[in-house]
């Protein structure tokens, strides 16, 4: 019989393989492990010392970078029957203090973070800290090792059930604060055990951990998953070392988002001195170059490459496929995982795939992609007016555009509410013409804005390579990508002008969110007076005008 609860995985797998190497936190002098059993002697006598502190039901913060310990804490939260509150190590002071106070957080646990000096200006009052092994604080706090001692030999006296509230994950807040999305032991076990048997994974297979466990998808396909599966976990110890890393683990799953599998492929050209340089390789020998290339990676014992989170270029799917390596594309989202998925021999470019066993979908009148799955949230914590907007008639509302075509294949062209009307009442939708303009070689970010203009205007941030460049150059460049996207989109969405910028868009500014996703209010917010000018001033004299912004 499956096991109901996350706790009761961990026990199976003590219980069954006790001496197996589960976590293994990987540095400079090789790496540090910790077998089922002893992982289970940790999270037991953690729990048993919360429980006494602070009994249960309490929601307790997780800052940390990823390693063996960001688990053994959730597991140890969570067999206390308290909640776990993942924050991402990039959280800005603003978004931490919401997160904390909405949440009435009475114990953070603190590992290695690069933001504890922002993060600590915002603690609410009697917050305890935990410190994990290795980290400091330089405040009041107490440490995992006293935990440790405290319940040594013991186990907690709670008993979870499936439907047990375990964690609060919250949403990037592309469009606002972000929600807390209530996890439950069945909202992560039905999931990754639906996604198991879509990704067909071997017996006991490797993990690579090096996306912030703080979000969903690192959290189910990596440390959940590897709970229902019997894997081990193989922890990055930064993104520095990342290429150093991946080899050691040769990981059976790996999942990237666009962006990452974008920096892959520049440290491959990089290193090889080109695409020219490496398409005369191919050309020569592809099997060989291939393989050779995906052996430098680690990325040679690979049954699943999932790419999600955003559109993957095809373009880049494509590049990898040059090399042998099949990246799929799938859907899920914080409030719910493992639905849609793309199979390496049934596959479309661009389509996020078919829905998995069990997995209803529709497209709703006004065309969002709507839901119908076990193992979907309940709902949203203490908002029970937007999980009325989430649960209708018992379908999920994804928020996201979707048409399915007579094949089965399911493609995202957007979200719902980034969907917006110009000038002329006729709708845009940015996504698919910010992916054409993004095939331009100098543009590094881009966002389409247009809400009541009187042209749709498109904001670019360059390159890095491309900042010293001619802006002679630069604009030709960039005036002949508008001809081509302009020449493919309907005349009411056709861009009239183009803001370069080469202020990078990055987490610290606030326009990305933690997963890298681009905060559109925010783009508005800076650009918008300037985007509307160029706007109406390109609908007076027809011409496409391209603007140099200096913020």
């Amino acid at each position: 019989m499956d096991c109901t609860t996350l706790t009761e995985q961990l026990a199976h797998w003590a219980q069954e393989c006790p001496d197996k190497i589960w976590l293994r936190d990987l540095h400079e002098d090789g790496q540090s492990t910790f077998t089922w059993q002893q992982a289970k002697s940790e999270v037991d006598a953690v729990a048993s010392a919360l429980e006494q502190r602070f009994g249960s039901g309490v929601n307790m913060a997780l800052l940390s970078r990823n390693r063996a310990h960001w688990v053994l804490a959730d597991l140890a939260i969570i067999s206390s029957g308290n909640v776990t509150v993942p924050l991402f190590t990039t959280h800005t002071a603003t978004t931490a203090e919401y997160i904390l106070d909405f949440t009435e957080t009475k114990v953070l646990f603190l590992g290695e973070t690069s933001n504890w000096d922002a993060v600590k200006s915002v603690l609410p009052e009697g917050l305890t800290v935990v410190t994990l092994p290795g980290s400091d604080c330089d405040g009041p706090h107490i440490t995992w090792e006293s935990l440790l001692q405290e319940g040594a030999g013991s186990q907690p006296a709670y008993q979870g059930a499936p439907d047990d509230l375990v964690s609060l994950v919250f949403t990037s807040g592309t469009t606002g604060m972000p929600k807390g999305v209530i996890q439950t032991h069945e909202s992560n076990l039905i999931p990754v055990r639906r996604g198991e048997e879509a990704f067909a994974l071997r017996e006991s297979p490797r993990f690579f951990s090096y996306l912030p466990l703080s979000h969903i998808a690192e959290r189910q396909i990596v440390e959940y998953a590897s709970l229902v599966g019997g894997g081990d976990v193989w922890f990055n110890e930064s993104l520095e070392t990342l290429t150093r890393d991946l080899p050691l683990c040769k990981p059976n799953v790996f999942f990237g988002p666009p962006r990452v599998w974008e920096q892959l492929q520049q440290a491959v050209l990089g290193k090889i001195g080109g695409q020219e340089a490496l398409d005369a390789l191919l050309e020569q020998d592809a099997e060989g170059i291939g393989a050779l290339v995906l052996g430098g990676l680690g990325l040679t014992e690979v049954d699943y490459c999932l790419t999600a989170a955003a559109p993957t270029p095809p373009a880049l799917i494509h590049w990898w496929d040059k090399l042998g390596l099949t990246l799929c594309e799938g859907f899920g989202q914080t409030e719910a995982m493992s639905l849609i998925v793309t199979r390496p021999e049934d596959r479309k470019i661009g389509s996020i795939g078919k829905p998995i066993e069990d997995v209803e979908v529709k497209i709703s009148d006004v065309g969002e992609l709507l839901i119908r799955a076990d193992g979907c949230t309940p709902g949203y914590y203490q908002q029970p007016e937007k999980t009325a907007e989430l649960w209708q008639d018992g379908w999920l509302h994804t928020g996201d555009k979707a048409y399915i075509d007579d094949d089965g294949f399911i493609f995202i062209t957007g979200r719902v509410k980034d969907y917006f009307k110009t000038i002329q009442g006729k709708f845009v939708a940015p996504p698919p013409i910010e992916g054409l303009f993004a095939k331009n070689k100098h543009a590094e970010q881009q966002c389409l804005l247009g809400r009541g203009f009187s042209k749709t205007v498109m904001v670019t941030v360059l390159s890095e390579a491309a900042t010293s460049l001619d802006r002679g150059e630069v604009e030709a460049s960039v005036r002949e990508t508008i001809s081509a996207v302009n020449a493919e989109v309907e005349k009411h969405a056709r861009v009239g002008a183009v803001i370069i910028s080469s202020d990078l868009w990055t987490i610290e500014n606030e326009i990305l969110t933690p997963t890298l996703k681009i905060r559109r209010e925010r783009v508005e917010a800076v650009f918008a007076e300037t985007a509307e000018a160029l706007a109406r001033q390109s609908a007076e004299t027809g011409e496409v005008l391209v603007h140099w912004f200096e913020g």
